[in-house]
C-alpha cells in the first residue's frame, strides 16, 4: 500500500522508471495523483499505470539515455514544454552487473561510473535549473547499501553510490533553500531480476532469512519512502540519507561461531 500523500497536479520524473525500483516508485506516485513521466534508452511494451478513481492512469514515455547530455536536454525541454514544470526528480537509473575488479576492464569500470555517479550529477543539475526558476523541487537520489559496506563484484557500483551520498550533502547545501536533495538507500530489494543475483526462490528465500526484517525490500516500500521525502511533511529534509535495509545484514561472526 502507497502512502497517502497528494500529488495532485505535481509532475514528477523518474529515471530507469519503466521496471525495477523505478517501476514501483513510478507506480507509486501515479497512485497518489501525481503526473509521472519516466525515461529509458528503450520503449517497453507495458508503461507503469494504475486504476485511479475507476480511471486509469498512465505514465508518460520520454526516451532518453541518462548518459548523453543531449538526450536528457531534450528530455527536459519536452517536460518544460508539455507540463511546464517539474516538482520531483527521483534519480534512479544505474546498475551493474557482476565483474571482480581484477578482471574488469578499465573501460568497463569508467562505464560504471558514468552511469552511477556523472551520469545522475547531470541530470540532477539539468533538473536544478528548472526547479531554482520555478522556487520548488525535491530531488531524491537513489543510493544503495553498497556504498557502506564492502561491495565484492560490484567495486565501481559500490564507489560510485558512495560518491552519490557526498554529492547529496553538498548538493543539498549549493541548491537550498528552493531545492531539497536527499537520498534513499535501499538493501536488499527483491524484484523481477532477483534471480540474477541470488539465484531460484530457494536462493532468494536463504538470502532473505539473513535479513532482521525476514524478508527482501519490495518496490513499494521504496516507492513509499520517496513518496514521504518528496512530500511537504518532509519539508525539512535535505542532505540526508534514508537506509532501507529491513534492520542490516547478519554479522557473519555469529555464523561462524561455534557457540550462541
Amino acid at each position: 500500500m502507497h502512502a497517502s500523500k497528494n500529488y495532485k497536479d505535481k509532475v514528477v520524473l523518474i529515471t530507469g522508471g519503466t521496471k525495477g525500483i523505478g517501476l514501483g516508485i513510478a507506480q507509486g506516485f501515479l497512485s497518489a495523483g501525481a503526473k509521472v513521466v519516466v525515461c529509458g534508452r528503450e520503449q517497453v511494451e507495458q508503461l507503469p499505470q494504475v486504476i485511479l478513481d475507476g480511471k486509469t492512469r498512465q505514465a508518460h514515455f520520454i526516451q532518453a539515455d541518462v548518459k548523453d547530455i543531449d538526450s536528457t536536454a531534450a528530455m527536459f525541454s519536452t517536460i518544460v514544454k508539455e507540463y511546464g514544470t517539474l516538482d520531483v526528480l527521483i534519480n534512479n537509473a544505474g546498475g551493474s552487473p557482476f565483474a571482480l575488479a581484477d578482471k574488469a576492464s578499465p573501460r568497463f569500470h569508467e562505464a560504471i561510473l558514468k552511469l552511477n555517479l556523472i551520469a545522475p550529477l547531470n541530470v540532477a543539475q539539468q533538473a536544478n535549473e528548472i526547479m531554482q526558476a520555478n522556487n520548488s523541487g525535491c530531488i531524491i537520489f537513489i543510493g544503495s547499501i553498497s556504498a557502506m559496506r564492502a561491495s565484492p563484484g560490484t567495486a565501481a557500483y559500490g564507489a560510485a553510490k558512495a560518491g552519490i551520498l557526498s554529492l547529496v550533502k553538498s548538493l543539498a547545501v549549493e541548491w537550498a533553500p528552493k531545492v531539497r536533495v536527499v537520498a534513499v538507500s535501499p538493501g536488499l530489494v527483491h524484484t523481477e531480476n532477483s534471480h540474477l543475483h541470488y539465484g531460484d526462490e530457494a536462493g532468494i528465500a536463504a538470502v532473505s532469512a539473513t535479513i532482521p526484517a525476514g524478508r527482501m525490500a519490495q518496490p513499494d516500500d521504496i516507492a513509499n519512502a520517496c513518496l514521504f521525502l518528496a512530500s511537504a511533511e518532509a519539508s525539512y529534509a535535505s542532505g540526508c540519507n534514508l537506509l532501507l535495509n529491513g534492520g542490516g545484514e547478519m554479522p557473519a561472526f555469529l555464523s561462524a561461531s561455534e557457540t550462541n
